[in-house]
């Protein structure tokens, strides 16, 4: 392996570095070739990962060939690579600090042995690689040379050893002898203010490490493939924004869900969907002071009326997202279009507002009390979810087509009026539980009567057709139904006949055309994650730990993985790392190791039932 970068590298190749305000992707040469800050929707100062070079990146590695061994410092995104040369070893070591008011990337490059020669190239292109900036070099400070870079809005300072201008990039050499450390540290800052000085290293990493170590702490964890739970738990906690509280579905945009096709989406925002299950998933693991967080940014986020309520938000709750093309950015190996912001935001998904709910009594049910305005709003939701209640969708995939009656947003629907119902009935809050049941009980029937296909005896992706659809895998997890009911096995029965594609679960038939969206996709992870669960839930053990193993088999040398999986070509696809990948995986592993709850919440045991 050389120092040399000129095209993205396989999504798998890349790590996270984050400080849970923004993000960076930096790949196994080197080269950092995505930065997002102060905020993961910022717009990014490197973008090579939607282009090339000379769409912005940061490369540090070793000049000669050198193989390069990397891992995650314990449960954190604190990121050490082994550099290993003819001449020697160095090891980097690169994170995001988590401590204070400014954005900053730290590359600490530690000798091992002998001696290593790296080089960095810098190029520096804010806003997309809308801006190539002013670049000049200031004084010294303390024998480090600083480098200025002024654009529109953005200013980049970097610390350490000398760049000198080739071109529009700059460039350095340096060496590292075994026990000598050499420090270089980026920081992002308003272009307005002051120049920032960079602060102490050993300083910057020792309140990182135990930031992270604090983290670690809480995590609680029994059975099989507990690594990889605490590291999905990790992840999920850096694509969290500190201050705010909102939950990104993942920390990239445009990455593409089939290589060189055009569904390519911005997912740098919070779901209400994907924050939800976060929240439920955090609570079964001991975390809950991040719930009380998300739960204030919530009634933030959807204040006032509940008719304007969106299925996604950004980090502090703006609303308005309009999703637009950079056309200057050629995208992830050919891929157009990039696209920011997100078009779905103006969906109607019905589902949402159930899972909302179930989150919050999830909440109640672990011991955190509803706060006054919490419960009054959920009441203004279940209002609204009342007068949408048979209304058509877009659904938890974000259709692009016509609109469909879904199955699996009916029975989110059911879930929503349901958690209501145990919300006075079990927790004694105000609220008129015999209507709610009522409108409960109605629309499973509706599901019942609707929902159900004739010629197989599963149910099925929506009103009028015997289509199948992988959110169907959701209905036991929130007690629509239990996981053994003869309507379930036989949708199971189904997506294996018709969405398993090389061991891996789609999400649905794209080629029926119901998503509006030309082209396929490849198999959505969540959606075989959710599959593993269904499997050990109704005693298929062995082919639940089979497909486990095949899912846990595609993540990357550190753990992460993004949306979706190529099996043909052998990679990852999508956005990275994707929250509700770490999610689905997490529950899948509970669901392994029996610590799910014993049925299904809204659900009596029937007999013969086979729970486990």
């Amino acid at each position: 392996m050389t120092g040399e970068v000129h095209m993205p590298l396989p999504i798998e190749d890349y790590a996270l570095l984050g400080d849970s305000r923004g993000a960076a992707l930096v790949g196994r040469d080197g080269s950092i070739d995505w930065l997002c800050v102060p905020r993961f929707d910022s717009s990014a100062v490197f973008s090579a990962l939607l282009g090339g070079p000379e769409h912005g990146r940061w490369s540090l590695a070793p000049v000669a060939p050198s193989h390069a061994d990397r891992s995650y410092q314990n449960g954190s995104v604190i990121l050490r690579t082994r550099w290993t040369t003819d001449d020697g070893e160095a090891d980097t070591i690169e994170f995001m600090p988590t401590d204070g008011d400014t954005s900053s990337v730290v590359r600490r490059v530690v000798g091992v042995s002998g001696t290593v020669r790296f080089r960095q190239e810098l190029i520096v292109r804010p806003d997309f690689a809308d801006i190539v900036p002013w670049v000049r070099q200031l004084p010294q400070v303390a024998d480090a040379h600083r480098l200025l870079a002024i654009g529109g809005p953005d200013g980049v300072l970097v610390t350490g050893p000398r760049l000198h201008a080739d071109g529009t990039r700059h460039v350095g050499e340096f060496e590292v002898a075994a026990g000598e450390t050499v420090d270089i540290v980026l920081t992002w800052f308003p272009s307005w203010r002051e120049v920032p000085v960079a602060d102490d290293v050993d300083v910057l990493l020792g309140g990182t490490v135990a930031r992270w170590a604090d983290w670690e702490r809480t995590c609680t964890h029994e059975g099989p493939h507990g690594d990889h739970v605490r590291r999905s738990l990790t992840l999920l906690r850096a694509l969290t924004h500190d201050r705010t509280g909102g939950i990104v579905a993942a920390a990239t945009t445009s990455l593409p869900e089939a290589f060189g096709g055009s569904r390519n989406w911005d997912y740098r925002f919070v779901w209400l969907r994907d924050a939800s299950l976060t929240v439920s998933t955090l609570l079964r693991h001991g975390f809950r002071d991040e719930v009380e967080h998300w739960r204030s940014w919530l009634l933030r986020a959807i204040a006032g009326d509940p008719d304007d309520v969106q299925i996604m938000y950004g980090l502090a709750g703006e609303r308005e997202l309009p999703e637009r093309v950079v056309a200057r950015l050629p995208g992830y190996e050919g891929a157009s279009p990039v696209r920011i912001g997100n078009g779905a935001v103006e969906q109607f998904q019905a589902d949402v507002l159930g899972e909302t709910l179930v989150c919050l009594d999830d909440a109640r049910s672990a011991g955190l009390a509803d706060p006054p305005e919490s419960w009054a709003l959920q009441r203004a939701l279940l209002k609204r979810l009342e007068r949408t209640r048979t209304d058509p969708d877009n659904g938890i995939w974000e259709i692009r087509g016509e609109q469909r009656r879904f199955v699996h947003s009916r029975a989110m629907v059911w879930a929503g009026f349901d958690r209501a119902v145990r919300g006075v009935r079990e927790h004694g809050l105000p609220g008129d539980a015999t209507r709610w049941e009522a409108l409960r009980d109605e629309v499973r029937a509706d599901i019942d009567a609707h929902g159900v296909s004739t010629a197989h005896g599963g149910f099925t992706q929506y009103f009028g057709t015997d289509e199948v659809d992988a959110a169907l895998l959701q209905l036991p997890q929130v007690g629509f139904c239990a996981p053994d009911d003869p309507r379930m096995l036989a949708t199971v029965e189904r997506i294996e006949g018709d969405l398993m594609a090389d061991g891996f679960v789609l999400r649905y038939r794209a080629e029926t055309g119901v998503d509006g969206v030309p082209g396929t996709e490849n198999p959505f992870l969540t959606c075989s994650f959710w599959l593993v669960e269904q499997y050990a839930r109704t005693g298929r053990t062995a082919d639940a730990e089979a497909l486990m193993g095949r899912l846990l088999a595609v993540a990357n040398d550190l753990g992460m993985l993004s949306e979706e999986y190529d099996p043909v070509a052998k990679r990852q696809a999508g956005n990275t790392p994707q929250a509700l990948t770490h999610l689905a995986l997490i529950r899948a592993a509970d669901a392994l190791a029996g610590t799910l709850p014993s049925w299904p919440k809204g659900l009596h045991p029937r007999e013969g039932a086979t729970y486990t």
